[in-house]
């Protein structure tokens, strides 16, 4: 059996904990192993260095904090809108999903609503784990050729 590395590409099960509270927030037990390729950058950092150095039947258990995983919450991320400014057929609630378009290049970004008032949303573009300390137990279950 040989480790992995950078450059292979692996299937892994996973389960991710709230470090602090232990609440599962995603889990590929259900369903099909994860599929990425090491050192693309298509996963939070800590996670792709967790996996480094396994080998096929490999489990283990690792705690990323926030920085190698989502990151820091930044008040920047945190704006209000006018309501008039979204569209008519939206009803606005708070903990729902919305997309804005970036400016400069148009690509999309998730918002959630975290209050509604008389005239204005207020809208958090940060990502729901930013901030948190996170919890992976992982098995490598496969490398693919």
């Amino acid at each position: 059996m040989s480790k992995v590395k950078d450059g292979d590409t692996v299937k892994v099960h996973y389960t991710g904990t709230l470090t602090e509270e232990g609440t599962v927030f995603d889990s590929s037990e259900d369903r099909e192993p994860l599929e990425f390729t090491l050192g693309e950058g298509q996963l939070i950092p800590g996670f792709e260095q967790a996996v480094i150095g396994m080998e096929v039947g490999d489990d283990t258990t690792v705690e990323i904090e926030s920085e190698d995983a989502y990151g820091q919450r930044r008040e920047d991320l945190e704006l209000e809108v006018a309501k008039s400014d979204l569209p008519d057929n939206i009803e606005p609630q708070v903990g729902m999903q919305l997309q804005m378009q970036q400016q400069e290049n148009g690509q999309a970004i998730p918002v959630q609503i975290t209050a509604v008032e008389d005239e204005f949303v207020k809208l958090d573009a940060n990502h729901p784990l930013a901030g948190k300390d996170l919890t992976f137990e992982i098995e490598l279950v496969e490398k693919v050729d």
